[in-house]
């Protein structure tokens, strides 16, 4: 009785489970559930998937053609929803940050540097301390990172600094700030018409909610949201975002943590530790 169900295709038996399927449809299922199941990371395969990941996404960011035209049509498109809802006091903020020169010059600084350096830092952070975690919180982050690309493709904007007759400071020209992927000769590598969405704050705000709900110190916890908020005073008071950028960033980043939860089955800080 039964062989029908427990021979494959060419006759030969196969064992059933104790719910009677043949045992190769469970081992299927098995390695996608391994797949779909947190892991102790490795450390090699981190660095070089880090590695090769963002080499990749600077390399798609930075060949997607700059329609300067059409970014700087776009520019003009935001700026007049932004006067249309009675948010647009990007130029305001700019104007009076910029006439305090420490101020506008740390938040230059702050803007080509921390955007590296604090997302790196959690990710160790989450690595070593966070090991269960890890690889749900990274993939977050690396679809969030992944579908800002369409935006940049399909929806190319100027920043507010290079808009024609804005009548913005362009501060880190001004100033000068050196090592800056926006500025200089370093300007010609990097895309300048990739302001929507922001990463920014897509990343200022993983790393600020990771934080937050991870870290057992209340300053920490604090630290992390005061983060993304103080990215988004930057990022207007320097003309490099708009407003309604933010808001692409925060999308990406509810995207990328659906994704997350849908492929792990819960967000990061509810799976566990290690």
């Amino acid at each position: 009785m039964g062989d029908a169900n427990t021979r494959t295709l060419d006759g030969l038996p196969t064992t059933p489970t104790p719910t009677g399927e043949p045992a190769d449809r469970p081992a299927h299922e098995g390695r996608l559930t391994r797949l779909r199941s947190p892991r102790t990371p490795r450390l090699w395969f981190e660095v070089l998937l880090i590695a090769v990941s963002y080499w990749t996404y600077s390399m798609i960011r930075n060949a997607v053609p700059e329609q300067k035209a059409k970014a700087l049509k776009n520019a003009d498109w935001i700026w007049q929803a932004e006067h249309s809802l009675g948010i647009a006091v990007e130029r305001t903020v700019n104007h009076a940050v910029d006439s305090v020169t420490w101020l506008i010059v740390s938040m230059n600084y702050y803007y080509a540097t921390l955007h590296f350096i604090v997302t790196i830092g959690v990710l160790v952070w989450l690595y070593r301390w966070h090991p269960g975690r890890y690889a749900a919180a990274r993939l977050a982050l690396f679809a969030t990172t992944g579908v800002a690309l369409i935006g940049y493709y399909f929806f190319p904007l100027a920043p507010p600094r290079l808009m024609a007759g804005g009548g913005f400071v362009d501060t880190l020209v001004d100033h000068g700030t050196w090592g800056s992927m926006a500025s200089g000769n370093l300007a010609s590598m990097s895309n300048q018409y990739a302001a929507m969405p922001s990463m920014h704050i897509g990343w200022s705000l993983w790393c600020g909610i990771t934080i937050a709900l991870l870290a057992k110190p209340l300053w920490a916890r604090a630290l992390g949201l005061l983060y993304p908020t103080v990215t988004l005073l930057v990022i207007v008071s320097t003309a490099n975002h708009f407003w309604l950028d933010a808001v692409g960033g925060v999308l990406c980043l509810s995207f990328g943590s659906a994704l997350a939860c849908v492929w792990y089955g819960s967000l990061p800080h509810r799976l566990a530790r290690a």
